[in-house]
């Protein structure tokens, strides 16, 4: 995987689980979607890494 893409996920999970961070003292059913969006997204950078990984 490019350092670029590397970077995105990276960015894009933090900011996911902090807006998760937050939320829990709010409203907890966006912190719950939140925090399922945050796993996914994670989940997605190493699908991603796994199919870009040369043979």
């Amino acid at each position: 995987m490019s350092k670029g893409l590397s970077l995105w996920f990276a960015v894009s999970s933090i900011v996911l689980l902090t807006a998760c961070a937050i939320m829990i003292s709010t409203n907890w059913l966006i912190a719950i979607g939140l925090g399922i969006l945050s796993i996914l997204n994670i989940g997605w950078g190493f699908i991603i890494k796994s199919k870009r990984k040369p043979s």
